[in-house]
C-alpha cells in the first residue's frame, strides 16, 4: 500500500510557506509523502516583457521548480524532528492554480492550501483558488490561515518606535 499524499499548493506567498509547514508536520504525523505543486500561467503577449526570445513552458517549470526546491529546504529548515525528514515532491505545472490543484488532488489523501488574510472583514472571506478546492477537490481540503497576532503584540509593534 503506498503512503498517503498530501497536495499542497505553493505561489511564493507566506500564506503558502504556512500551508507547506503544516503539510509537513501533518505528513510526519500520518507516515505521508508531500507533494508541492505551483500553477504557472504562460503570458500571452511576450513581447512585452521585453524578451527577444520568450522562456519555453520547460525552461518555466525548470526555474520555478528549482525556486520552490529552495523555499522547501527553507521551510525544513525551520521545523525539527520527522517533519524535517517528509518526502516531498516538488512540480511547477502550466495551468491556473484551482484547476492544476484540483487535477494534483485527485489521487491525493489530502489537499493543503495557505489563506490570504485581508484584514478586516475581507480575511473572514476564502479566496477564490481556496473556494475552488473546497468546492470541486476529490479529498479533504485544509486551509490554513496565518497565525493571529494578539492586540497587544500589534500595538507594541506599531508603538515602538516612540
Amino acid at each position: 500500500m503506498a503512503a498517503p499524499t498530501i497536495v499542497v499548493g505553493m505561489d511564493g506567498s507566506p500564506g503558502s510557506r504556512i500551508a507547506l509547514e503544516h503539510a509537513l508536520r501533518d505528513a510526519a504525523r500520518r507516515g505521508a509523502r508531500v507533494r508541492a505543486v505551483m500553477a504557472f500561467e504562460t503570458p500571452d503577449y511576450w513581447p512585452e516583457f521585453d524578451m527577444a526570445v520568450p522562456p519555453t513552458s520547460a525552461e518555466i517549470t525548470r526555474t520555478l521548480e528549482s525556486g520552490l526546491r529552495s523555499t522547501v529546504a527553507e521551510v525544513r529548515a525551520g521545523l525539527d524532528g520527522e517533519a524535517a525528514q517528509v518526502p516531498v515532491d516538488v512540480l511547477a505545472l502550466p495551468g491556473s492554480p484551482a484547476s492544476v490543484l484540483l487535477a494534483q488532488a485527485e489521487d491525493a489523501d489530502d489537499l493543503v492550501v495557505g489563506h490570504r488574510g485581508r484584514g478586516g472583514m475581507a480575511s473572514t472571506l476564502l479566496g477564490s483558488v481556496g473556494l475552488q478546492c473546497v468546492l470541486h477537490a476529490p479529498c479533504r481540503v485544509t486551509v490554513v490561515r496565518p497565525p493571529r497576532t494578539s492586540p497587544v503584540a500589534a500595538g507594541q509593534a506599531a508603538g515602538s518606535g516612540s
